[in-house]
C-alpha cells in the first residue's frame, strides 16, 4: 500500500531554485514557512523553539545581498533538532532548568548550513536526554505524528521528522545513536540519513549539564552517535549530507541492477511486526521482479546476538558518561577497551561482507508509529504480532548499522496497519563506511522502482 505525502510543498533544492530564478523572494519563502508552522503546529507541536523574527530579518538581508557562489540552499527555511546549539536560543535536551540558558554560538553544523544559505527558523522537539522513540518533555510538551495525532513521530529527532513530513519546512538535521533519525523517518514517511560515524561534526551538540560547566570545550564526538539530515526526497538528503560532511564523499553510481543486495528481516530476539514485514516483503518482491539480485541470508553477517549486546553496552556507557548502571556497577577501562575491540572486529566483518554485497536492506524498526505513552518505549514493552515484547530489543534494528559505524538511508516504501491505524513504513539501505551518497542513490533507485 502506497502512503501519500502530506504536502505538495517543494523540497529544499526546488525552493532554492525558485528563489534563484526570481519566482519568489527569500522573505516571501520564509514568511510562507512561518505561516505554515502557525497553521499546522498547534496539532503537532514539532517546533520547540521558534526564531521567526531573526529568520525574517535574515531573509530580507539575503534578498538585498543575493546568493553567494557556493550556496545551494540559498534562502531555504529549515529547522534543526533542539539539541544543536543555535546562537541566542536555548539548548535544553528537554530539561526545564536550562530553558532560559541560551547558546553563546552556533554549532559547527549550524554554521555550515548557514554558510550554504539555509535560514534556521527554529529548533524541533526532543525527548528528555534524547533517549526515546517519542518526543516529549516538560519544557516543550509532546510532539505528535502528522499522519495520526494519537501516534508518536518517533525520537529522538521526532520533531524534526514531523516538521518535514507535515510540510512546515523542506528539511531538518537530527542525530542518531539508537535510530533517532531513522525511526522518525520510518514513523513519519520521510527520508533520513544515518551518516557514517565521524562524517558530520557534532561540535556544539553537547549535553547542557556538561556544556554549562566553566571552561568546558567539546574536544571529541561521542562514540556511535552521528548527525544526519531528514528530507522529503533523495536529492535534498544527498545535498544536506554533503554540506555537513567534513571529508569528501565518493560516488560510485553503480546501477542498482548490477548490485548484489542482502535483505535482513530476522534478528535474534527482535521479531518484526506484520505491519512492517508485509510492506518490506512486498518491496523485496517488486525489486526482485525488476531484476534486482537479493539474497535472504549470508554466513558473512556478523553474529547479531553478540553485536547487539556489545552495542547496547557501549551505548549505555557512552550516554551515561561512565556513570554506574542501574545495578550499581561501573564499567572499567578494561570493559571499555574490550568493547572497542568488539567494535573493531565487527567493522572488519562488515567490511568483508561488503566485499561481496553492495548494500544491506532491513527494517528501521520492528513496528510502525507507536501510540503515545508516558514512559519511554525502551522502559516498557511494545506490541509485536499481538504479543508484548521488551521495548529495548527493538534497538537491535538500529544497532545493525550503528555499532559498526556504517551509513544507512531510510526511504518510505509504503504503509501498513499497526494497532488499528494505517501508517507509513520505511526501509533502511546500509552500505560500507563513507558510502553515504551511494546509499542515498541506491535508496532513490529502489524508491523509483517501488513507486513507478
Amino acid at each position: 500500500m502506497a502512503y501519500p505525502q502530506l504536502t505538495d510543498k517543494p523540497g529544499a533544492l526546488a525552493t532554492a531554485a525558485a528563489i534563484r530564478e526570481g519566482r519568489r523572494s527569500v522573505a516571501e519563502t520564509v514568511d510562507a514557512a512561518i505561516v505554515r508552522i502557525e497553521k499546522l503546529d498547534s496539532n503537532i507541536d514539532a517546533l520547540a523553539v521558534p526564531d521567526f523574527e531573526r529568520a525574517y530579518e535574515t531573509a530580507k538581508a539575503m534578498d538585498k545581498a543575493g546568493p553567494g557562489p557556493d550556496q545551494p540552499l540559498f534562502g531555504v527555511p529549515m529547522t534543526i533538532k533542539e539539541s544543536f546549539d543555535v546562537e541566542g536560543l536555548p539548548t535544553t535536551f528537554g530539561y526545564s532548568r536550562f530553558k532560559d540558558t541560551v547558546a553563546p554560538q552556533d554549532a559547527e553544523l549550524v554554521r555550515r548550513l548557514k554558510a550554504a544559505g539555509a535560514i534556521i527558523i527554529g529548533k524541533t522537539n526532543v525527548p528528555v536526554d534524547l533517549t526515546d522513540w517519542q518526543s516529549f518533555n516538560p519544557v516543550y510538551g509532546r510532539s505528535s505524528n502528522p499522519h495520526n495525532p494519537e501516534r508518536s513521530p518517533g525520537g529522538s529527532s521526532g520533531g524534526s521528522a514531523a516538521s518535514v513530513a507535515s510540510g512546515m519546512v523542506p528539511c531538518d538535521y537530527g542525530t542518531d545513536i539508537g535510530g533517532s533519525v531513522r525511526v522518525p523517518a520510518h514513523f513519519c514517511g520521510v527520508w533520513g540519513q544515518k551518516t557514517t560515524w565521524g562524517l558530520v561534526s557534532k561540535r556544539g551538540h553537547d549535553h547542557p549539564t556538561q556544556s554549562r560547566r566553566e571552561g568546558f570545550i567539546a574536544a571529541h564526538d561521542g562514540v556511535l552517535s552521528i548527525a544526519g539530515p531528514l528530507a522529503r526526497n533523495a536529492a535534498d538528503l544527498a545535498m544536506l549530507t554533503e554540506i555537513g560532511a567534513e571529508v569528501p564523499l565518493r560516488r560510485r553510481a553503480k546501477p542498482l541492477k548490477e548490485c548484489r543486495l542482502l535483505a535482513i528481516t530476522d534478528l535474534p530476539n527482535a521479531p518484526v511486526d506484520a505491519s512492517v514485514l508485509g510492506p518490506t516483503e512486498a518491496a523485496l518482491e517488486m525489486l526482485a521482479r525488476a531484476g534486482v539480485r537479493i539474497d535472504r541470508a549470508s554466513d558473512l553477517l556478523p553474529d547479531q546476538t553478540q553485536q547487539y549486546r556489545s552495542y547496547l553496552r557501549m551505548m549505555n556507557i557512552a550516554m551515561a558518561r561512565g556513570a554506574p548502571a542501574p545495578d550499581g556497577k561501573r564499567a572499567s577501562a578494561t570493559d571499555w577497551f574490550d568493547l572497542l575491540d568488539a567494535q573493531a572486529a565487527s567493522m572488519a566483518q562488515w567490511e568483508a561482507l561488503f566485499a561481496v554485497y553492495d548494500f544491506v536492506l532491513a527494517p528501521p524498526a520492528p513496528v510502525l508509529a507507536v501510540p503515545h505513552r508516558d514512559e519511554a518505549v525502551f522502559k516498557g514493552t511494545i506490541s509485536i504480532n499481538g504479543k508484548e515484547e521488551p521495548g529495548g530489543n527493538a534497538l537491535a534494528w538500529a544497532g545493525l548499522a550503528t555499532f559498526p559505524n556504517l551509513p544507512a538511508t531510510v526511504l518510505p516504501i509504503g504503509a501498513g496497519s499497526y494497532l488499528g491505524a494505517d501508517l507509513p513504513c520505511g526501509m533502511q539501505v546500509i552500505g560500507p563506511r563513507w558510502s553515504d551518497l551511494d546509499c542515498i542513490a541506491a535508496a532513490e533507485a529502489i524508491g523509483n522502482i517501488l513507486h513507478a
